[in-house]
């Protein structure tokens, strides 16, 4: 206790209900290409309405990465998405701007682009889907001749509350926002946003509080729209102004949008988002569609260097897809270009799948669905459990595999340490399957055992740091044992582990090591292993004899 200058009681705590905590093993992390959206900015996604909203709908050029996140999302709710683009790509922007620019995400936007620019408006994300924007505004001089869209707000612009109490004069504003072609909406000419009543002047208040200056509206509440630049001088100014006014509605369709398809070191780039464990937390990475080895090896790598996190990928499209035959040397050829690594997953192949908003039929990577079956696991037993099998690896919407490997294929994919997806009649389409790729006989070439010491880990390392700045004693080291013992043994009850061990002694904490400022916890563990091979034997007897003569009794 501290020392005491006179007499008196001191009352101190001493905190010894550290426990291991529980840590997310259901989070997964993509990035691609997308139509739309914020891109080189992890955004969180939870269902494919709201990936559909933040990152539009496929098409032919970015189908693939959409319906990787969205077969994931159908097993659990929690994606990190990193939108990649390619170096040509721009923003289109309003008032026919030759000057396009491209804003990446908002932090680029706050940074760069946030101050009066040569255009009134930008696209909020890169892509030709911004060429399909229209703003039209009007206020007190324009809104009478504004016939398009005058229904839509209940009577016209004029002064607000707030300007007028300032003695300013014809600040207020509506502003639509116009889906011209349907690429957002589907429907040509839909209204997608609109404000009203919102105000020129810089310091507009809402009678809550919250800023009504048309800026400020737009950046925060529109999901389609920048604000770039003024359109006359004294606006975005406080005080007591007379705004000008336009004669005629305003009224600028958007133009320059450009998509540009990531090339592999734009898609890495993008995954490096995910690089750091202290700043995101993720556990299951997907390749999504990939060609080579830049890609999938980059993920690896990451994952190596993290050891919290696996990576899920496939093969080539080009392996499984119209090529009859030949799958199955291809995939294993495929195979053996891919790091071998416990932290990494490969299935073999891709399905075909309906894309409602085409209208057509697509070819997918599994990888999502493999990712997808590792969150069902977690929710329905534990990460410790094989997400293979007829009880937790039944894929969904198939409508066909590009292939379907037969027992022999699917031998020499196991070799490979490649897992088949196979649809059995009457069954379902199934993960037959549950190795890592690493390439040498050891408990971290199956994925529960991989999974679980990831768990194991990253949760007993967290709770590890309570010990830091201790002293290195009989008292730390005890309570180390007491906080790490209890959740093996509860791992242990959940069939995690078959047998554990804690050592935190003087056998491991030396005198030399004491002195050098570490702590050692050494912890030994048996893990549960999943079954892969089944051997029934049937053996038919004589009528007259009884089945303890050949088995036994019991």
């Amino acid at each position: 206790m501290a020392f005491q200058l006179s007499p008196g009681v001191n009352i101190s705590e001493v905190d010894l209900t550290t426990v291991v905590p529980s840590v997310a093993t259901t989070i997964g992390g993509l990035a691609g290409a997308f139509t739309w959206g914020p891109a080189n900015e992890i955004t969180i996604i939870s269902n494919e309405t709201q990936l559909v909203d933040r990152f539009g709908k496929p098409d032919a050029n970015t189908f693939q990465t959409f319906f990787t996140a969205a077969n994931f999302l159908s097993y659990g709710s929690d994606l990190r998405i990193v939108r990649s683009i390619g170096a040509t790509a721009k923003n289109a922007t309003a008032n026919s701007n030759t000057t396009t620019i491209l804003i990446e995400n908002e932090t680029d936007y706050q940074q760069n682009h946030s101050s009066n620019g040569t255009s009134a408006f930008h696209a909020k994300w890169a892509g030709a889907v911004g060429n399909s924007i229209r703003v039209e505004m009007a206020d007190s001089s324009s809104y009478s001749g504004w016939t398009s869209y005058k229904a839509e707000f209940d009577s016209a612009p004029a002064t607000s509350t707030y300007a007028s109490q300032r003695g300013a004069s014809n600040d207020e504003l509506h502003i639509i926002v116009i889906d011209v072609t349907g690429a957002i909406s589907g429907t040509a000419n839909t209204v997608i946003e609109k404000f009203g009543y919102v105000s020129k002047a810089s310091d507009a208040k809402n009678s809550d509080g919250t800023s009504n200056y048309y800026k400020d509206v737009l950046n925060s509440r529109s999901k389609y729209v920048w604000w770039a630049g003024h359109l006359a001088a004294n606006w975005g100014t406080a005080g007591a102004v007379s705004y000008t006014t336009f004669a005629t509605a305003y009224a600028s369709t958007f133009t320059g949008g450009i998509d540009a398809t990531p090339v592999a070191a734009n898609t890495n780039t993008a995954y490096a988002k995910f690089a750091n464990p202290d700043a995101v937390d993720v556990s299951l990475l997907m390749a999504g569609a990939t060609t080579g080895t830049t890609i999938p090896n980059y993920l690896i790598a990451l994952a190596e260097t993290r050891k919290d996190c696996m990576v899920f990928v496939s093969p080539e499209q080009d392996d499984v897809v119209n090529n009859s035959g030949s799958e199955s040397t291809t995939v294993i050829t495929t195979a053996g270009t891919y790091t071998k690594s416990s932290y990494a997953v490969m299935d073999s192949g891709y399905k075909y799948q309906y894309d409602k908003y085409n209208d057509v039929y697509r070819w997918v990577p599994l990888n999502g669905d493999i990712a997808g079956l590792c969150v069902r696991t977690d929710n329905e037993r534990d990460p410790w459990f094989s997400p293979a099998g007829l009880n937790r690896g039944v894929i969904k919407n198939v409508v066909r595999l590009a292939w379907n490997p037969t027992k022999a294929e699917r031998d020499e994919l196991y070799k490979a340490g490649v897992n088949s997806v196979v649809t059995f009649p009457g069954e379902g389409t199934i993960l037959y399957g549950d190795k890592t790729l690493l390439n040498r006989p050891s408990a971290f070439d199956r994925i529960n055992v991989r999974r679980l010491f990831i768990v194991l880990e990253k949760s007993i390392t967290k709770a590890a740091r309570s010990s830091l700045f201790e002293f290195n004693d009989e008292f730390t080291r005890a309570a180390f044992v007491n906080i790490v013992e209890p959740f093996l043994r509860d791992v242990q009850g959940r069939r995690g582990i078959y047998d554990y061990r804690v050592v935190a002694d003087t056998t491991n904490n030396t005198a030399e090591v004491i002195d050098q400022n570490q702590f050692v916890g050494d912890i030994y563990i048996k893990p549960a292993r999943s079954i892969n091979f089944i051997q029934l034997n049937f053996t038919a007897v004589r009528t007259g004899v009884a089945f303890e003569e050949i088995v036994g009794r019991v």
